[in-house]
């Protein structure tokens, strides 16, 4: 069977400087994938590679989804194909009211075409379901916002666009006890009721404890360096990365 992402040999650089080092990776659909790493080990680098972020260049290797090769794609492109990536942090757009914005990017997609009477009602139900006020939804898309509420504008998002991979950059960083159930619940509602596979990209666990999580992967240095089950979170949230950093010291030694 076809993974939903097929990630091969993959390198990739910004500023001609390499970040990503031959990164193999597959996602089946509807399973949670997470990546784990020391802090610039890479890891939001591969979500926005994977989203097709012009910062980045994919020097080489082939980004497969959904049986088609996406390596050469622009991100709207990606986007249409069901890629949605939660940036660690929001961009504020001034200008753009949030329900304009919501709106548009659904007429965009065909499958979520709907009647503006069914468009309120749809957004109505999911701010209700992230205790959302629907206030927000006149406020220009971030500007001002918290960064809870930022966070809530995400998960109403991803619950509105559906999509097939969700890659969820940091999206626990910085939040309180409060916002951090509302981005779970989010994540919950997605997998139960779109069915989607997700790539939660971390270097805390705590957002994972209420995620059933099949396959953890850590990234070092832009190689990815070890891959097991979620026993694998537990592991690292009691003993860091430390052993994984030396490994690839020694292996970059070893090849210098």
């Amino acid at each position: 069977m076809e993974h939903l992402l097929n990630i091969s040999g993959v390198s990739a650089s910004a500023d001609e400087k390499p970040i990503l080092h031959g990164v193999d990776l597959a996602i089946d659909a509807g399973e949670c994938h997470v990546l784990m790493g020391p802090n610039g080990a890479g890891k939001s680098t591969l979500g926005h590679v994977i989203m097709g972020d012009p910062v980045y260049r994919t020097t080489s290797g082939t980004i497969g989804f959904d049986g088609a090769d996406l390596t050469d794609a622009s991100p709207d492109k990606r986007s249409l194909a069901g890629i949605f990536l939660s940036y660690q942090a929001p961009v504020e757009i001034p200008g753009v009211p949030l329900y304009s914005f919501l709106r548009t990017i659904c007429q965009k997609r065909p499958e979520l075409k709907m009647t503006a009477k069914q468009f309120r009602r749809r957004v109505g139900e999911l701010c209700e379901q992230l205790d959302m006020d629907s206030s927000y939804l006149t406020r220009e898309l971030n500007v001002g916002f918290s960064g809870g509420e930022k966070k809530k504008v995400e998960m109403l998002q991803l619950l509105l666009l559906q999509p097939k991979l969700a890659i969820l950059d940091e999206t626990d960083s910085g939040l309180d006890v409060d916002a951090l159930s509302v981005v779970s619940r989010g994540i919950t509602a997605y997998r139960e009721q779109c069915g989607g596979a997700l790539l939660i990209i971390t270097h805390n666990t705590r957002i994972l404890e209420r995620v059933d999580v099949d396959r953890t992967h850590v990234m070092v240095r832009g190689h990815l360096v070890a891959e097991g089950g979620p026993e694998l979170i537990g592991q690292i949230d009691t003993n860091g990365f430390e052993r994984y950093e030396a490994a690839e010291a020694k292996l970059e030694q070893a090849g210098a």
